[in-house]
């Protein structure tokens, strides 16, 4: 969609893309209500200074310069823990959604899936945030409250052999309902999944016969994939388990399986241990696990601890792809948006270096970092994964800012000169930018600079190295 410039005498409408995708269209009036509402609620020292009003028409370098300024702004919010992770915020992020995808509040049917390929129908609203389906899906399958928060929503890409690609984890300032009938394709679909990553948790989980089952689907779906790997004897030892319907033993006999736990990510392109390699990337038990082909088609494998990445970020850039069914030399086709997630590593005691994946799934291997370290600051401060969860004022479980359950980490100094200052950035957003829809492209819908600092590198010890 296009509209026209505000010195013709229209609005000014801009995307928000939120993780890399088109979340919803404001204008500027809205993010005014929007900054109002936080002032009035956190005070004017608080908030960040907002872009004026003008009297008079804008000119096109002050409208980009307007845009800028206000992505700038959004930027700020969002990487302030109150402010990113208040409700006002995320409210203001779901209602645009809604209202840019113009669904109405109805109630509907949302299908929900499994592991193990079993549908659950869940009745919601279309305006239902994502805690709210999170709930309706456990309270149909009976999962009491004090597990909701173990589970998380995730929107995967189902492929045609019926395996998943995870997109992203749902979060907290979209609407599940809009975000999935929004992508027009059912290849798209939600589904339900364990959130933590340190098997200890399990526990708590098999405590409940609702919990042991989904754990246990999630298992046997995990095996089955080969994203666990089994020798001949472990299977015919899970086989006997499973026909004995030992659910718990067989999930105990899975915890000590290579990868049990891992999320596994869709074959992509790295430069380590050099530029080109294909690798298929892992994420599990606090690392990155690469299995590496190496241009002479060796198979490497090796781990990276998220203790020893001192930070990250995730950038985008496109390309142009020529178009294979027009006549030679006919110029350049549509442009193709690549993902980077790139890592800055402790090799050894004095050596840092940076690694970067080429990936589609980019943003989701980041969030996996983010939570990973999460979970691992919430357990150095003594505290528990239910510690990362608080009521709602009318009584369900709201999953809590990892900021509010642990302390922001301080600025660090990157290396590198020419690189901006690296600060902890909220893991509610991994990304927004903002642009004007008369020249918006999807390139560039992640910010160069946007690195997290890991808090987690700090705690470092030589005994790590």
């Amino acid at each position: 969609m296009t509209l026209a410039e505000p010195w013709r005498g229209r609005t000014q409408a801009y995307n928000i893309h939120v993780n890399g995708v088109l979340h919803c269209r404001v204008r500027y009036s809205q993010l005014l209500g929007l900054h109002e509402q936080l002032r009035k609620e956190y005070g004017a020292n608080v908030v960040p200074a907002f872009p004026p009003k003008k009297i008079f028409t804008l000119t096109p370098a002050e409208v980009e310069q307007r845009r800028e300024q206000l992505e700038k702004y959004m930027q700020a919010v969002r990487q302030d823990p109150s402010l990113g992770g208040s409700e006002i915020f995320n409210s203001f992020l779901r209602k645009a959604q809604q209202e840019t995808q113009q669904i109405p509040t109805e109630e509907v049917q949302l299908q929900v899936l499994l592991s193990n390929g079993q549908k659950v129908e869940v009745s919601i609203l279309t305006s239902d945030q994502t805690e709210d389906v999170l709930e309706a899906t456990a309270s149909k399958l009976d999962l009491p409250d004090d597990l909701v928060g173990y589970f998380s929503l995730f929107l995967v890409r189902e492929s045609k052999d019926g395996g998943f690609s995870f997109v992203r984890k749902l979060q907290e300032f979209e609407l599940p309902y809009v975000s999935v009938t929004s992508l027009h394709n059912p290849e798209y679909r939600i589904i339900l999944r364990k959130s933590y990553w340190d098997s200890a948790y399990d526990d708590d989980v098999m405590e409940h016969r609702v919990g042991l089952n989904l754990l246990y689907a999630q298992t046997v779906s995990d095996i089955e994939c080969g994203w666990i790997l089994v020798n001949k004897e472990q299977h015919r030892q899970l086989k006997s388990l499973q026909e004995k319907v030992s659910k718990k033993e067989f999930i105990r006999l899975a915890q000590t399986l290579k990868y049990y736990g891992y999320l596994k990510f869709d074959p992509c392109v790295t430069d380590f241990p050099e530029r080109g390699c294909h690798v298929v990337v892992s994420a599990g038990n606090n690392e990155l696990n690469f299995q590496v082909r190496l241009p002479n088609e060796q198979i490497k494998e090796g781990s990276f601890k998220v203790t020893r990445m001192r930070c990250w970020r995730v950038t985008s850039s496109s390309s142009q792809v020529p178009t294979t069914n027009g006549p030679a030399g006919s110029g350049p086709g549509k442009a193709e948006v690549k993902l980077e997630l790139a890592f800055e590593y402790l090799m050894s005691k004095d050596r840092l270096q940076w690694v970067t994946i080429t990936s589609p799934q980019a943003i989701m291997l980041s969030i996996c970092l983010q939570s990973m370290v999460d979970e691992l600051m919430v357990k150095k401060s003594g505290g528990s994964i239910r510690k990362m969860f608080r009521r709602r004022a009318n009584g369900g479980l709201r999953r809590s800012d990892s900021q509010q359950a642990v302390k922001s980490p301080p600025l660090l100094d990157s290396p590198d000169g020419s690189r901006e200052p690296i600060a902890k950035l909220s893991s509610k957003l991994s990304s927004v930018s903002l642009r004007g829809i008369s020249h918006s492209s999807s390139a560039g819908d992640v910010g160069n600079n946007d690195f997290h600092g890991n808090y987690a590198f700090e705690g470092i010890g030589d005994e790590d190295l």
